[in-house]
């Protein structure tokens, strides 16, 4: 039997999920889910990986097995009769074999869908109907100071959406750019909307994302910044995906255990951080 610990929110919980149900498929176990996990996933996604309940896990014999945030080979062959995998693993290097089934699992309900392709029908770019719709995830919240304080790294700028959203102007005729983020006001400012193909749609509230991660699968293409929100809309649309790629100093704490390559998928596109706020005083 394999389960998975609980932790973070709705993209970790998804990176997780996925991670448990490809290693549990690889070694030959079921795998269950705690009633943490189920009360991210079950409200959002048709899942369909059983629950523990709380009284079941606590007479379980568990052996924790920590994982690394990228596959190796050591776990193909993961030993004991109940294993309780731990960390926060997510990366597509664990599960992109069954990328189908993955896809499968992360299926919207029906009105989640429905409301967000109500919502994109309604949307206009100059006055037409778009036939190519870009969700743009911006993460900010705590990342704006831990990023720089912490893992002497950057967060998506103005500069960085500028360049990703001409990206898509040069390679789609008449985009039109869904963006969604925990900050909507900061988007407002740095994001210009003045060639009115632009709409800030996402509600910010990082209680209940279901709306705006909705919102970002109905879409055709993604901008992500960076966090595993970003990542899983850009997983899950399958189209063409733009990254803010190297945005840590070299000697970033973060490299330990945070490995790019198997992070983003070789497909997508990566546009450069700028660094250079780091090195001012």
């Amino acid at each position: 039997m394999f389960t998975i610990n609980s932790r973070g929110r709705l993209g970790n919980q998804m990176g997780q999920y996925a991670t448990l149900y490809a290693l549990a498929k690889m070694n030959g176990r079921p795998a269950f889910i705690l009633p943490q996990t189920h009360d991210f996933l079950a409200p959002l996604f048709r899942i369909s990986l059983p629950v523990l309940h709380n009284t079941t896990i606590n007479q379980i014999p568990w052996n924790n097995y920590k994982l690394n945030d990228w596959m190796e080979e050591q776990y193909r062959h993961i030993p004991g009769q109940y294993v309780r995998l731990t960390d926060s693993p997510g990366s597509w290097t664990f599960y992109h074999h069954l990328r189908q089934e993955i896809l499968r699992e992360f299926t919207l309900h029906d009105h989640l869908r429905e409301e967000a392709q109500r919502l994109l029908r309604g949307l206009m770019v100059n006055g037409s109907h778009p036939s190519t719709f870009v969700g743009v995830h911006v993460r900010r919240g705590d990342y704006v100071y831990l990023m720089p304080k912490v893992w002497r790294g950057v967060v998506a700028d103005r500069g960085y959406l500028q360049q990703a959203l001409a990206w898509f102007r040069t390679h789609h005729s008449s985009p039109l750019f869904v963006v969604t983020s925990n900050d909507m006001a900061w988007c407002r400012v740095n994001i210009d909307a003045s060639r009115g193909d632009v709409v800030f749609a996402g509600n910010g509230l990082e209680g209940s994302p279901g709306r705006d991660f909705a919102l970002l699968m109905q879409c055709n293409h993604t901008i992500m910044t960076i966090g595993t929100f970003g990542f899983w809309a850009g997983y899950l649309t399958g189209g063409q995906t733009i990254y803010l790629a190297n945005y840590t100093l070299p000697k970033s704490a973060l490299r330990k255990f945070f490995k790019p390559k198997a992070a983003f998928l070789p497909e997508w596109i990566g546009i450069p951080a700028d660094l250079s706020p780091l090195f001012k005083h």
